[in-house]
Order: structure tokens, then C-alpha cells, then sequence
């Protein structure tokens, strides 16, 4: 198939272009995440931080925060530090970042320490990672480090598994923001033995983390979150760039997608779709199609309920799509296209606007007009 009529290799709009060039413009940023802290991120951007100096890049300290850790702040060793803007709030003094002198400065590169922080009143913004933006659209380059609790989407698991309500938390999208993610890892064991020799806590808070958040069930669920969301980032970013380097899904994180219409062997598919996915640790999607201008009937309605009822039962992503005077083959393969789907499920029974899978019309088409996809084709038995 020639390039320019691959769906992977289309040409960009006028949005899509302006938008590279202003994130030609925007700094990078490096974040360094972590399943808790004690793990060396901040110790580790440090060390980076001389590396870079070492390469003639002109790179400073913005704020960092070494918890009183002796071996952290022997690594400052003559990195340049830009100074802290001091803030009065209820009669005391404190400590924040100072983004206007950063921007004065303008180092190529600078590390901020704590990207979850909340600011204290009186700041320019109130979190730290609209700190971090702000410079990043200055054309600063950022290096910053979070922990795995930090990320709005684990809130609630987080608090499931260690009975913690994180406060302090980064949404999502900007995390994605992010032009390299590095993971710092240790095992539980080293971060409890870490721990009980001072070197994460103070005295006095020890013997509470390690009965509390510090568990060694705790850390290794937390460490095993971090595992999948950075395979998750590595998934996201292939498939960002796989028009340039692959032909379709590379299948490193498999999607599968189960395509129904109102024939007796829909139900089945779905649940056929979920025990793949369940074997897989696969996204599940569900893609069904009506048409243009025909009301759907109460038939149809019940059962497109019933398909959303079984989606939000097995986690999936129920997807109702209109026809808008597309063949059933183009619908699928826009999907596809559009989720990076990595297996797809057809009814072989099929009837009506997609009695085309059984004559093997739409297979043909989705495996001419598509790369790296498995098809299966589900007998209709008439027992579901």
C-alpha cells in the first residue's frame, strides 16, 4: 500500500503543525518517578544534573529537597542554586520557588525537586507542576521528580491500598506532558531498611511509617503500580510515533475489540472479548454501529443497553458509532485505527448491514487497509 494512503501516514493539518512548532518552542521535560519516597530521585536528578554540567549544558537548582539526607546533599556539590522566594503566611516565613528569577536566569536546564508540592498563599500559582509549566513554556527545560501516589488517576487506589488520602496531587495529563520518564526504583525491603537507618525520616517518624504507610504489602503493591504505569507511558509513546516507525499497533499493550450487532451471537462475543482481554491484562473496547436516519427501536434500545450494562461489568469501552453513509469495514478500521486495536472480534453470523463478514468482505477489507491486527471470526452456535 502506498504511504500516503496508509491511515498511519496522512497528512497534518494546519492545527497539527502549529501545534509542533510551539512545542518546538516549549522546553523539555524529564521526570524521574518513583513508588515512594526514599527511592533516590532526587539524589539521582542530582547526579544527572553533574553529568549535564560536564556536557556544557548550563543547567541550575530551583528548589530541591533533600529531607535533611546527608549523601543527597553532599551530591549538590557546586551546582548553582538559584535562591528561594520567601512568602509570609500566618507569621511565619516561608520557602517556594522562585519562577521569576528562573525566567531571569534562564538556564537551559533546572531542577525542581517535589512536583506534587502545594504552594503556599501569596504564590504566583498554586501547585508546583503550574510552576514547572510556566517555565516550560518559557523554552526552560525541566527536570522534576514525583512519587506513584502523587497521580490523580491512583487516588483512590492508593487510598485502598495503604488507607491514605494523598493530598497532594498531579492531574494526569501533565504527567503525559512529559517529554522522558525515568522510573528510580528499590525494593521494599531495601526502602524499610533505608528507613529504619534514618536516612528517609526523622527519628521520631520511623517506627509509625514502618507500621503504617511503610508496610512491606504496601510498598509492593505501590512498586507494582508504578511498574504498569510506566509500561503503560512506554505503550502510549510507541503508539504517538508509531506513523513513523511502525506500520499499525506494535502490540506491546493488546486492545482488543469486539464489534456486535443485533444478532443472537452479540452477548457471547462480548463475554468472549472480556475472558481474551482478562487473559491478556488487555484494554477491552465494544464498538457497535446504527444508522443514519432510522430510529432505533425498543428492541434495539434494550439491547444496546444491555451491551452497556456488560461494558461498565467488565471495564470496557462501549463505543456507539453512526454511520454517516460509511460501509461497516470503514467504521471498524477507523476505530482501530483510532484505539491502536490490536485483535478484533466479528460474528460470523452476522446479518442485515454486516452480513458482509460472512461472505468475508469486511475481513478482506480491515486486513488489506490495516497492519498488525489479529481477526477472529466467532461461530454462532446458538448458545451464548
Amino acid at each position: 500500500m502506498p504511504e500516503e494512503m496508509h491511515p498511519y501516514f496522512r497528512k497534518k493539518t494546519p492545527d497539527e503543525l502549529l501545534e509542533e512548532i510551539n512545542e518546538g518552542r516549549r522546553g523539555k521535560l524529564k521526570l524521574y518517578i518513583g513508588a515512594a519516597p526514599g527511592v533516590g530521585k532526587t539524589y539521582k536528578m542530582l547526579q544527572d544534573a553533574h553529568d549535564l554540567k560536564r556536557e556544557g549544558i548550563d543547567v541550575t537548582i530551583g528548589y530541591v529537597e533533600t529531607h535533611r539526607r546527608s549523601e543527597t546533599e553532599a551530591q549538590i556539590g557546586n551546582l548553582e542554586q538559584i535562591p528561594l522566594m520567601k512568602i509570609s503566611y500566618k507569621g511565619r516565613i516561608f520557602d517556594e520557588l522562585n519562577i521569576e528569577e528562573i525566567k531571569r536566569r534562564a538556564p537551559e536546564a533546572v531542577i525542581i525537586d517535589e512536583l506534587a508540592h502545594t504552594n503556599i498563599p501569596g504564590s504566583k500559582h498554586v501547585k508546583r507542576y503550574m510552576d514547572v509549566d510556566e517555565l516550560l513554556e518559557a523554552g526552560i527545560d525541566v527536570i522534576s521528580a514525583v512519587n506513584i501516589q502523587h497521580l490523580e488517576s491512583v487516588h483512590d487506589i492508593v487510598r485502598t491500598l495503604s488507607g491514605v488520602a494523598v493530598r497532594e496531587r498531579v492531574p494526569d495529563r501533565f504527567i503525559q506532558k512529559a517529554n522522558e520518564v525515568q522510573f528510580i526504583d528499590a525494593s521494599p525491603e531495601t526502602l524499610r531498611k533505608r528507613l529504619e537507618d534514618g536516612k528517609i525520616y526523622a527519628p521520631e517518624k520511623i517506627q509509625q511509617s514502618l507500621e503504617n504507610f511503610f508496610t512491606t504489602t504496601n510498598l509492593s503493591a505501590l512498586r507494582e503500580l508504578a511498574l504498569r504505569e510506566i509500561a503503560d507511558d512506554v505503550d502510549e509513546r510507541i503508539e504517538k510515533t508509531s506513523g513513523k516507525l511502525f506500520e499499525g499497533p506494535v502490540g506491546i499493550h493488546e486492545k482488543i475489540l469486539v464489534c456486535v450487532h443485533y444478532g443472537t451471537t452479540s452477548e457471547k462475543l462480548i463475554r468472549r472479548g472480556y475472558r481474551m482481554a482478562n487473559r491478556l491484562n488487555a484494554d477491552l473496547y465494544i464498538l457497535t454501529v446504527a444508522d443514519d436516519h432510522e430510529p432505533l427501536s425498543n428492541a434495539k434500545s434494550e439491547k444496546i443497553k444491555q451491551w452497556m450494562e456488560l461494558a461498565e461489568q467488565f471495564n470496557a469501552t462501549f463505543i456507539l458509532e453512526k454511520r454517516n453513509n460509511k460501509k461497516p469495514e470503514a467504521i471498524i478500521i477507523d476505530i482501530a485505527n483510532k484505539y491502536f486495536i490490536t485483535q478484533i472480534l466479528l460474528g460470523q453470523s452476522a446479518r442485515t448491514r454486516w452480513e458482509e463478514v460472512k461472505k468475508g468482505s469486511i475481513v478482506n477489507a480491515i486486513m488489506r487497509k490495516t497492519s498488525n491486527i489479529d481477526i477472529h471470526i466467532v461461530a454462532d452456535n446458538r448458545r451464548s
